[in-house]
């Protein structure tokens, strides 16, 4: 979900800029970093989750030897 924030955001950002809203282009400035964010998290959860799991092949291998 953190791609389409970031570019319904984007496109936000865009249309306050062209109609001179600065209300507009805020909420597309926030919506673009919080899809950022949700992109950095879900990085971070998939490093993690690899972590995870050579640790338990470490643990297996121990086990078995």
């Amino acid at each position: 979900m953190g791609l389409l924030d970031k570019l319904l955001g984007r496109t936000k950002k865009a249309a306050g800029d062209m109609m001179g809203d600065s209300s507009m282009r805020r909420e597309g400035a926030a919506q673009e970093r919080q899809g950022a964010a949700e992109d950095r998290a879900a990085q971070h959860e998939d490093m993690a989750q690899e972590q995870r799991n050579q640790a338990a092949e470490a643990r297996a291998d121990r086990e078995h030897t």
